[in-house]
């Protein structure tokens, strides 16, 4: 059975079809890629996968289970996280504190707990503490820890924000543009980030980039999306020479 199953998810906005037709599978420990033109649909299936949007018409289910009609936390705490492609951090906020804020979900303490300080607050709240510094340390972020995100340079924040949506302890990871704006030395960090959170942690992972260079080193098998409809899916090679995705998306592209 895939972890993660969509099959025919159409989505319509005001009479305006946005998605047609759309259909995914997602294996533990896969990577998928979606490339496409701006405005072709895609953080829009993303919306539609974490429960940001409900599908006019279709199926989706995560390890064999409905999750349509559910929240995104809902959706969140049953295995699917993900960034976004503008970042949604506080900047007034520090690097822990984002990273620590994103476990509360998991808190089982209670009110009680949290007017009286018991026991199981304080472990809880050292469990916390102690994974989001594991997090960041995988992000090799951790030396920002106590800084504010406001401070750091735009790849580190685009890290941060990775470790927040790990804090979540998913079992597949949506990816939203997380390249855009990079300086080529970010992006060898971040794409150097790709393979440790993988290797490590074995998680599938659902990757938007219009940056090649990534999709071609890093998924495994890739769709491609124009006016919200598949117009070819294969591996990076069989998707860099189809001659519909050369047309449509790469012959405007950057491919490096």
């Amino acid at each position: 059975m895939p972890l993660l199953q969509v099959k025919n998810m159409t989505h319509f906005f005001t009479g305006l079809r946005a998605v047609h037709n759309y259909n995914l599978e997602i294996n533990p420990g896969e990577i998928r890629g979606l490339i496409g033109p701006n405005g072709a649909g895609k953080t829009t299936i993303f919306n539609l996968l974490t429960g940001v949007l409900r599908p006019t018409e279709g199926e989706i289910t995560l390890e064999g289970t409905d999750i349509i009609g559910l929240r995104p936390h809902q959706i969140a705490a049953r295995g699917i996280g993900r960034t976004f492609q503008n970042m949604k951090l506080w900047r007034h906020m520090t690097v822990l504190e984002h990273v620590k804020m994103a476990h509360y979900s998991q808190l089982s303490y209670g009110l009680t707990g949290a007017f009286f300080g018991t026991k199981k607050r304080v472990r809880q709240e050292n469990e916390i503490e102690e994974h989001a510094h594991t997090l960041l340390a995988l992000m090799d972020a951790d030396q920002f820890a106590d800084q504010k995100v406001l401070n750091l340079p735009y790849g580190v924040q685009r890290r941060v924000e990775m470790a927040r949506a790990l804090a979540t302890r998913p079992k597949i990871l949506f990816l939203d543009e997380p390249t855009v704006g990079m300086t080529p030395e970010e992006l060898v960090g971040m794409m150097n980030v790709f393979r440790k959170i993988h290797n490590e942690l074995g998680l599938a992972i659902f990757l938007i980039e219009h940056r090649m260079k990534v999709v071609m080193e890093f998924c495994q098998r890739v769709q491609t999306l124009v006016f919200g409809e598949v117009i070819a899916e294969g591996t990076p090679d069989e998707i860099q020479n189809d001659p519909r995705v050369i047309e449509a998306y790469l012959g405007k592209e950057e491919v490096a």
